[in-house]
């Protein structure tokens, strides 16, 4: 186990002097290093960063808020670990995951256990943080289960002049198997055939035999949903392989990026988070605070974080000192963060429902003609009920 960062308090104390009770205690548990750390790592450094940037300001209430971060690695057991680490040791007042759903189960119990919240920020938003919500778990993330699908299929449906076949990937991880599963039965209710779903193990060594079982059904379309490397690199064996249809999946940090690379006007993304392209005034204060904090990932691999830093921010800043875990609950039950266009409109939390209440879409693809990312839909916003 190893710990990534004493404390993001820098501006106002030397590192490792900021104790319990003086300042705002958060701990993340993280795949900071391992194969899918480019999906995860980069969110917990733009979220330090900004956080850094709150301390410098004069911190929260007056206080600085410090961060502890340990590496799992996306091992469940290294989660359990940390957890019991950061409740234990730290005495933090909020526990965020940032990895792989597998990770969920053993971060779950130990926040159960002692009665502190736990944050999914950068990890995919399982269903117990939708209404009716579990009373412990609050999620930001950009993706989150049934919702994604929804959102995708709805795209799909409405670009399509021709019967869809749908075909269908994901990796072997317990949240992304669920969603195409679910993906599996929605399409069917929307009129699609569903002819070909792909499950690869996390990562696989050689797409090729998904690619080519996907490719053999014929499908029109695909809808991938998992971490990036999963969706991509399904997808470039495809095309490989000679098949021409139309590609979505969901658009991680690294999608705007990645457009560029690949290059293809038939390969779609969905996401909720604005592209840097836009140039919005929150994008400029973002790129001053990665120069400045020297991050080594590209400014649009840093999105997710700074919304994260923004929720942890105001949550904290709703919570009276000295802070406690109920204290801290109660705020994250009662939220309300403008993200500042960062999204399609601000993350809203409330007792029974801390993923948000309304959720807004876009999809973007290459444009081989302009030479450049275009918007393929604008926002889509769907009211999250239960």
């Amino acid at each position: 186990m190893k710990k990534i960062v004493c404390t993001v308090a820098a501006a106002l104390l030397p590192c490792g002097t900021a104790s319990a009770q003086d300042a705002y205690v958060i701990g993340v548990s993280a795949a900071m290093t391992g194969p899918v750390a480019p999906n995860y790592a980069p969110v917990v450094e733009a979220m330090k960063a900004y956080l850094e940037h709150v301390n410098g300001r004069g911190g929260v209430n007056g206080k600085p808020v410090r961060v502890v971060v340990l590496d799992d690695q996306a091992q469940p057991s290294r989660a359990a670990t940390n957890s019991k680490q950061l409740l234990a040791q730290d005495k933090v007042a909020m526990l965020l995951n940032v990895s792989l759903s597998s990770t969920y189960a053993p971060m779950i119990a130990e926040s159960k256990r002692a009665g502190v919240p736990l944050f999914f920020a950068g990890a995919v938003c399982p269903k117990e943080t939708y209404p009716p919500a579990d009373p412990l778990q609050f999620c930001s993330t950009a993706f989150g289960a049934n919702l994604d699908s929804q959102a995708a299929l709805a795209f799909v449906r409405s670009n399509s002049r021709e019967p869809v076949r749908l075909g269908l990937a994901a990796m072997a991880i317990p949240i992304a198997r669920a969603e195409i599963d679910y993906a599996e039965e929605l399409s069917k209710t929307l009129g699609m055939a569903p002819v070909e779903k792909q499950i690869s193990p996390p990562p696989a060594p050689d797409y090729t035999p998904f690619a080519t079982k996907l490719k053999e059904a014929n499908p029109n379309w695909v809808w991938s949903w998992s971490p990036w490397v999963s969706q991509v690199r399904i997808f470039e064996a495809m095309r490989r392989l000679g098949w021409s249809g139309r590609y979505v999946t969901w658009a991680h940090l690294n999608a705007e990026e990645e457009l560029a690379r690949i290059r293809d006007g038939e390969f779609y993304v969905i996401g909720t988070n604005a592209f840097m392209e836009d140039s919005l005034p929150v994008h400029a204060e973002i790129r001053a605070i990665a120069a400045r904090s020297r991050l080594d990932y590209p400014v649009s691999y840093l999105t997710e974080g700074f919304v994260a830093g923004l929720v942890v921010e105001t949550a904290l800043r709703n919570t009276a000192w000295p802070p406690t875990p109920e204290k801290v609950v109660n705020a994250m039950n009662h939220l309300k963060v403008d993200l500042r266009g960062l999204r399609g409109g601000p993350l809203e939390w409330t007792k029974d429902n801390h993923f948000r209440t309304r959720q807004y879409y876009r999809v973007w693809r290459w444009d081989p003609a302009s030479n450049r990312i275009v918007r393929a839909q604008d926002w889509q916003a769907i009211d999250v009920k239960r």
